[in-house]
């Protein structure tokens, strides 16, 4: 006969392990299924398992404190509860609530996360940010001549100015004797942007051109009188406003935005990169430049760079118009390398260069915040390498001094007006260029008549092209 669930156990049955009969279960071991002796206080009348309700009656005491329910079948500790009890829903409020403890910690990791993050992006944006120049002498000096500048011809092309300072002030002292802090103009760049930003061109002012300056005013406030005198005096007399102006009287295009590069600036930026290789077809060994290479395949670090694309006597023929070939050359294999090697798409890498790049500039105001620059980047990002040209404005000796350039006519005026129209060009190695004087520094370059609509060509190259397989 099964007794009733909460009936008191007998008195003989309070000391664990005494008078015990046959069929009971020993100590902590449970009863098997259909065991005669099964304790019945695990069941109501009904045979179903009992509720938390159900086990409210007494329970005996043990000896030692210990409490056991119904027959009480086998000792326990007075905190144990049977795994069928009602006391089973206890744990697992305890894992919900440890699960919801997990979960709260999570998010709150997660939260600190991203606000850490928030904040070095916006002080690494910040940082550089800050580090570009605003020239605002510039502006205002293009705005007292706005009616004398052309204006722009087609929607979304754009004009960049590139002007690569020589200044022998501060860091630069080591490369030269520094009169009074004064800059010229070492490199002078227009870079053309297609409207379509399919192709970027960029031509090389040589600055021994002869050209007509326009009266500016220098740095004193006072002005100079307009003179036919060589390109670079427009830089050192009057800055960057009267070097844009020299470019657009002598061009007719408008230049929508100017950068001034500095030599240290120049040096970080390959640095960031971790070097350029070029090829030399002899060694070099010049103390002006400071670039002493044996002949062959280098990694160009920062300052050896420097120095390669600024030495003059000891490579080459020893003319500027050598050394500017050398310039567009390295300047490709520089863009070349950035696109290559994934670096506007890896932020560990691209810091470096924005930083490198950012502290070497001074912009007007409309390219002198990070944003600015990043939409101009991004407009190129999609530009093949092989689209990115480099050329020099067709010049040969000047009559009156050999040391000096004129420009070649009307070869020189119908290469204006395709980038002032944003027309197609096209760049070929001098030697590939058709004509007899085709080596000659006075080619003005040829036309190819292969389409309805014949595209100039010139002599050049492209980001695309590998130095040491020239």
């Amino acid at each position: 006969m099964t007794e009733s669930a909460g009936t008191p156990g007998d008195p003989d049955d309070s000391a664990a392990g005494e008078d015990r009969t046959p069929d009971a279960p020993p100590p902590g071991k449970a009863s098997e299924p259909g065991d005669e002796a099964t304790p019945a206080a695990d069941k109501g009348e009904s045979g179903d398992e009992a509720t938390p309700a159900e086990e409210g009656e007494p329970r005996a005491a043990a000896p030692g404190g210990e409490t056991r329910s119904g027959s009480g079948s086998g000792p326990g500790p007075a905190s144990a509860e049977s795994p069928e009890g009602g006391d089973g829903g206890s744990g697992l409020d305890i894992t919900v609530k440890r699960k919801r403890h997990w979960l709260r910690w999570t998010a709150l990791g997660a939260s600190f996360v991203v606000l850490v993050a928030a904040g070095v992006g916006w002080w690494l944006y910040k940082k550089l940010d800050g580090n570009i120049r605003t020239d605002t002498s510039a502006a205002a000096e293009l705005k007292a001549y706005e009616k004398e500048r052309p204006v722009s011809v087609v929607h979304n092309a754009e004009n960049i100015l590139l002007i690569g300072s020589d200044s022998r002030a501060g860091d630069n002292r080591k490369y030269g004797r520094d009169d009074g802090g004064s800059q010229r103009s070492d490199t002078t760049i227009l870079l053309h942007l297609a409207a379509d930003r399919k192709s970027a061109t960029a031509m090389s002012i040589p600055r021994d051109l002869m050209v007509n300056i326009p009266a500016c005013h220098q740095a004193d406030k006072t002005a100079t009188k307009a003179q036919f005198a060589q390109f670079n005096w427009a830089f050192e007399m009057g800055g960057t406003a009267c070097t844009i102006r020299t470019v657009e009287k002598m061009t007719g295009i408008r230049v929508d935005h100017h950068m001034v590069i500095d030599f240290n600036g120049f040096k970080d930026m390959v640095d960031a990169v971790h070097g350029v290789e070029v090829c030399l077809k002899k060694p070099v060994d010049d103390k002006d430049a400071h670039l002493k290479l044996d002949a062959g395949r280098h990694k160009l670090n920062g300052e050896q760079a420097l120095g390669y694309v600024r030495a003059r006597k000891s490579l080459g023929n020893g003319s500027d118009t050598d050394r500017m070939d050398r310039q567009q050359q390295f300047l490709g294999a520089l863009v070349n390398k950035v696109q290559s090697n994934g670096v506007l798409l890896n932020p560990t890498r691209l810091y470096p260069v924005l930083d490198a790049a950012t502290k070497a500039l001074t912009t007007d105001p409309g390219l002198d915040s990070l944003k600015d620059l990043y939409d101009l980047v991004r407009g190129m990002r999609d530009v093949p390498t092989e689209k990115v040209q480099f050329l020099t404005v067709p010049r040969q000796p000047y009559h009156l001094d050999r040391n000096r350039d004129e420009l070649v006519q009307p070869a020189a005026d119908k290469l204006f007006k395709q980038l002032r129209d944003d027309k197609p060009v096209a760049v070929v190695p001098a030697d590939k260029l058709k004509g007899d004087d085709r080596n000659d520094d006075k080619n003005p370059g040829s036309t190819d008549a292969s389409g309805p609509s014949p595209t100039p060509t010139y002599s050049g190259n492209n980001a695309a092209t590998d130095l040491c397989k020239q």
